[in-house]
């Protein structure tokens, strides 16, 4: 029997996304978009470009980034306006895919539509036949499938296939399936849809509520599906979504078994967990399978004594096989450019602009005294960090210089921030250095702002340590999240909440010009 290619859509940037906290701007996400590049996933989801003006725009960006290398979709509700909105934004990709979705299940089209059921396979119908004018491959998805009346679900299938769909995707919205029942349920779909139309491909799309999703996903490639739906670290709303890295690796370790491969390059995997960390500030769970800062832990201690005879007593896979082996180059001040160079490409970072590279050296150069040795994942976050600043709107904050006096009776903090050619500059008391710090800051910003989590962590070995601090603020109901790095923490702190800050006025400005146009 040979072996299925299973085609991997990535949906971190639109299903991911979605997690309070974890909005992404542009520039950050396209560094994710040229990622998932690398990572060579076959389809990138790119947002919800319907939902707001800044979305659309991101996903016009992720196709001029990207879309001449990968397939590019991103997500409509079944009304023609939608519909448009991810026509207009992803059609420059040379392979793009419009993402349908609508409710199969009572309880959605009772509650969320209040119409008849076959009013709502109507709308459905309609969506397709509309969005086959405007591109030949259409996705449709069944929401909440596995809750979904069989007969009713197919009938459903059924219609948007003849109206053109190409691509049926089953999601277990809410994360209730199991797998023995999921995979039942595949298998009737899929049987049914070879005799219907066999060129039309079957997803799944799995969420994670009873810790089942990586599961699901398995069984329904067991039972018959050609494409699954991820996201890396899981992101994903609630318990999220099937973890991309989990799945890949399960298909690859168990190959035969399963029957079925994909053409991810697993190399990547850490790199790609490491950055949605990074930019989204959400931590992986240290056993987290595959991309965990334990995942290969058991091993390192062994490895150094030089008592493993075998690696495969204890490991299925090699650190190396999700790129977890070239951590340890150290670099230090004396390394030069040409070293340094070498590191930062062979992370898969471009070098070509001289004036940035040289700008990302002065970085590193600065950071290499302050710590001493710079390990890889050192250079990861600094390329990163460079690479995300937006310099593009001037009118944001700045931190210029500050001072803390930390005591206790009277802790104080002193800063000048610069926006634009205006410096601002204060003082406060606070609970504490870090209170003192941010009452200043949101005082001299002028914005009332809530801090609802705050958080830090030592990036690399050493007491010289690089701290990263990732905060997330609520201002007029919406969360932003903010990260810095640093060897100072108190200085991440600032520049973390300042990052926040910044992207919550990003954000007003975006809305602002969108209600203008």
């Amino acid at each position: 029997m040979t072996h299925r290619k299973i085609i991997v859509l990535d949906t971190t940037l639109r299903d991911g996304e979605q997690v309070p906290g974890a909005k992404l701007n542009v520039h950050q996400k396209i560094e994710m978009a040229v990622q998932l590049k690398r990572l060579n996933v076959d389809i990138i989801e790119a947002g919800f470009p319907a939902s707001s003006q800044g979305d659309f725009q991101a996903v016009q960006e992720i196709v001029r980034t990207v879309g001449d290398a990968v397939s590019i979709t991103a997500l409509a509700r079944a009304v023609k306006d939608d519909i448009d909105a991810v026509y207009q934004s992803i059609k420059e990709a040379q392979n793009p895919l419009i993402h349908i979705v609508l409710g199969t299940s009572n309880i959605h089209v009772e509650k969320k539509f209040n119409r008849s059921k076959e009013a709502v396979m109507q709308m459905g119908v309609d969506a397709v036949k509309y969005a086959k004018t405007l591109l030949p491959h259409v996705q449709y998805s069944t929401e909440d499938a596995s809750r979904s009346d069989f007969e009713y679900l197919w009938k459903t299938i059924e219609s948007v296939v003849k109206a053109g769909a190409t691509m049926i995707n089953v999601p277990d919205t809410v994360g209730f399936a199991v797998p023995e029942e999921f995979g039942d349920l595949i298998r009737r779909i899929n049987e049914r849809l070879k005799n219907l139309d066999d060129k039309v491909i079957l997803s799944v799309h799995c969420h994670n509520d009873l810790g089942l999703a990586t599961a699901n996903t398995l069984s329904a490639i067991r039972n018959g599906a050609d494409k699954i739906e991820c996201t890396i670290n899981g992101l994903g709303e609630r318990a999220g979504n099937a973890s991309l890295e989990e799945v890949v690796m399960a298909l690859k370790v168990r190959e035969s078994a399963y029957k079925a491969y994909t053409d991810i390059r697993t190399t990547e995997l850490l790199r790609a967990s490491r950055l949605v960390t990074h930019l989204t500030g959400l931590d992986v769970q240290v056993n987290k399978a595959i991309t965990g800062e334990n995942a290969f832990a058991h091993s390192s201690g062994i490895h150094q004594d030089g008592l493993l005879k075998d690696k495969q007593v204890y490991e299925i896979m090699s650190p190396e096989d999700v790129g977890a082996d070239s951590m340890e180059l150290i670099l230090t001040a004396r390394s030069g450019r040409h070293a340094f160079k070498n590191a930062v490409e062979k992370m898969g970072f471009d070098t070509s602009d001289a004036a940035d590279f040289e700008a990302l050296f002065q970085k590193f150069l600065t950071l290499a005294d302050a710590k001493k040795e710079v390990y890889d994942h050192d250079v990861f976050y600094l390329v990163t960090s460079h690479r995300t600043v937006s310099n593009s709107d001037k009118q944001l904050y700045e931190l210029e210089s500050f001072q803390i006096v930390t005591n206790d009776l009277c802790p104080t903090a002193t800063v000048q921030l610069r926006k634009g050619d205006e410096v601002l500059k204060g003082s406060e008391v606070g609970d504490g250095p870090i209170d003192a710090l941010y009452s200043v800051i949101k005082s001299l910003a002028g914005l009332d702002v809530e801090l609802k989590d705050y958080k830090i962590n030592s990036l690399s070995r050493g007491k010289e340590a690089i701290g990263r601090v990732n905060i997330r603020i609520q201002y007029q109901g919406k969360t932003y999240s903010g990260r810095a790095m640093d060897t100072d923490i108190i200085k991440a702190s600032a520049n973390a909440f300042l990052n926040a800050v910044n992207a919550a006025l990003l954000d007003a400005s975006v809305e602002a010009a969108g209600a203008g146009a």
